[in-house]
């Protein structure tokens, strides 16, 4: 089962809007769902959350050393409280997905991400959970810092969001151990409404 649910993203107001911050974002509303409060942490350098789901304690967290360091936070409060690296979900935003796109996966490479970089390095360890939220890609790989650190368009926004609603109704299967349930509902996405009909073509002398 999943017991640290964590999000990346960096602190600060200038940067909660920002692409990058779409772990948070995903956190802020499992938050909601738990109806927890995160709250400052020092010993963990993040904001956190704990609570108790069907006798099983479970922790939110948000790393507050900025990206490139979230390693930090993730391997203090794994140690301290032994949750293995199999027990641990980490979601971060996700440049090779469109907006709207999300994905679940175990293991693999960080794929030039900083923050599960820098995971990676302080757990030992690439077989963490990982919940990857489209942000898109800007198309030209020099831009892709300026992109990150930038607020999306209100329509990406928007598709960021419900990918990020849709995601969060995996969670009670994450909590209940069953990750191949949970991997189902993250990538089954609503099938496309069907077209309305076209209408007949019209006879001569009809309009």
């Amino acid at each position: 089962m999943i017991k640290l649910f964590v999000g990346l993203g960096n602190p600060g107001p200038e940067y909660e809007a920002t692409r990058h911050n779409a772990g948070f974002w995903w956190i802020d509303e499992l938050a909601r769902e738990l109806k927890v409060t995160l709250v400052p942490e020092r010993a963990y350098h993040g904001l956190m959350a704990r609570t108790s789901i069907a006798g099983h304690s479970v922790w939110l967290l948000q790393p507050q050393t900025f990206m490139n360091l979230s390693g930090k936070s993730v391997a203090a409060l794994a140690r301290f409280f032994k949750i293995q690296p199999e027990e641990i979900l980490v979601v971060h935003d996700e440049l090779d997905l469109s907006p709207g796109q999300a994905k679940l996966k175990r293991g693999g490479s960080h794929a030039g991400h900083n923050g599960l970089r820098d995971i990676h390095a302080q757990l030992g360890s690439s077989d963490y959970w990982r919940l990857r939220i489209g942000i898109g890609h800007p198309g030209v790989k020099g831009e892709v810092i300026h992109w990150v650190l930038k607020k999306p368009a209100p329509d990406q926004r928007q598709l960021i969001a419900d990918s990020i609603a849709h995601s969060l109704k995996a969670y009670p299967a994450m909590l209940a151990g069953d990750m191949d349930k949970a991997t189902l509902l993250v990538h089954t996405t609503k099938p496309p409404r069907p077209k309305p009909p076209r209408p007949a073509a019209a006879q001569d002398g009809a309009v």
